[in-house]
């Protein structure tokens, strides 16, 4: 498959156009960027370019595009009216209209959209997946999910935080990533019930905290909180509690606890992972040996969804849709002290794209 990058030089670019270069069943087509020797400086003699339409005329079948949230929209519309398969960051877009019209066009174009939920693929995160979805723990009952860091130090750029670019604070941010790992488990949320607050930071638009009740189409609720002011730092857990047992995961560090119960209440046998080879190389490398991991399994896992498999880790355009519609419908119950009901969307259907 040629594949080309829309914003390769950036740090999440950089890790994709390396993946594609690695990958034996992909091709660089080609890169953009917004300088030209940003763009060459990352290519890997692949053609170079500033110029979206001259870039969408290269020969290629798909496009991976790693730019901020606010400029999303235009690039995934313009690659999809090209033909061309998209595997986009989250969010899709900044608002719930941009990130609805993304995914229509992936309809009409029928083409196949992807979201870049990566964490999916994080060992720990897997396994929770993994576990859940073999029984082990019997009838699922409720989940709680977490995801937090220390606010606004935690960024390189500003647009990062502010909502005219981002879309919003910690749901649209550290949040997103297990607003979605939520629905990978639960399956569709279609009623979300919380409030959210931004005391601290202050940010207009942008919440530091947002604290919420999910449910499910069959009503198994899901307790969440996205934070901006974990002052520990840098965390994702999610929890699942079943009528056999518990499976929790977490990031970082990497850890699993896996709880098994031969019936409610029962003796409980305990496992416990801690995942020591990724501690050991992130510490002496980077937290991005692991996310480059992680983006190499998705894009294997793009390619067989553009192929028409099914039933893969790798998020499709309703799973990016939903989050974001998530992410405005937290804020959006706050403001009124009602749940916000959405609907099932399910999978992103291959007839559909």
């Amino acid at each position: 498959m040629r594949i080309g990058v829309i914003g390769a030089s950036g740090k999440i670019g950089q890790m994709r156009v390396q993946n594609i270069i690695e990958n034996p069943d992909t091709t660089l087509a080609a890169v953009l960027d917004i300088e030209m020797h940003r763009a060459v400086a990352v290519a890997n003699d692949a053609p170079a370019f500033t110029d979206l339409d001259r870039f969408l005329a290269t020969d290629m079948d798909a496009v991976v595009i790693s730019t901020p949230a606010h400029v999303r929209e235009k690039l995934c519309l313009k690659a999809f009216g090209h033909g061309l398969h998209v595997l986009t960051e989250k969010p899709l877009a900044p608002t719930v209209e941009g990130a609805r019209r993304i995914v229509e066009a992936a309809k009409k174009a029928g083409r196949v959209l992807g979201a870049g939920f990566n964490m999916r693929y994080y060992p720990s995160f897997a396994y929770v997946k993994d576990v859940v979805t073999s029984g082990q723990i019997g009838e699922i009952d409720h989940v709680r999910v977490y995801g937090g860091h220390d606010g606004l130090g935690h960024f390189t750029h500003d647009w990062e935080y502010q909502s005219e670019f981002s879309g919003g604070g910690a749901l649209w941010d550290v949040g997103i990533h297990m607003t979605d790992m939520t629905r990978h488990l639960l399956g569709e949320i279609t009623s979300v019930y919380g409030v959210t607050d931004n005391k601290v930071w202050q940010v207009p638009g942008s919440e530091d905290n947002a604290l919420a009740i999910f449910r499910n189409a069959e009503g198994t609720p899901a307790i969440y909180q996205a934070s901006w002011i974990d002052w520990k730092g840098y965390k994702s857990a999610i929890e699942v509690y079943g009528s056999h047992g518990m499976v929790r995961g977490s990031y970082a560090p990497m850890q699993n606890l896996l709880i098994t119960l031969d019936k409610p209440g029962g003796t409980a046998k305990k496992t416990r992972k801690f995942y020591p080879e990724i501690m050991v190389r992130e510490k002496l490398k980077s937290w991005k040996t692991t996310a480059v991991m992680s983006f190499a399994e998705e894009l294997a896992d793009f390619i067989r969804l553009t192929r028409g498999e099914t039933g893969l880790r790798c998020a499709d355009g309703h799973a990016g849709l939903r989050a974001v519609e998530i992410a405005a419908a937290v804020p959006e119950s706050s403001r009124t002290g009602q749940p916000v009901v959405l609907e099932n969307l399910g999978d992103m259907r291959s007839d559909e794209q």
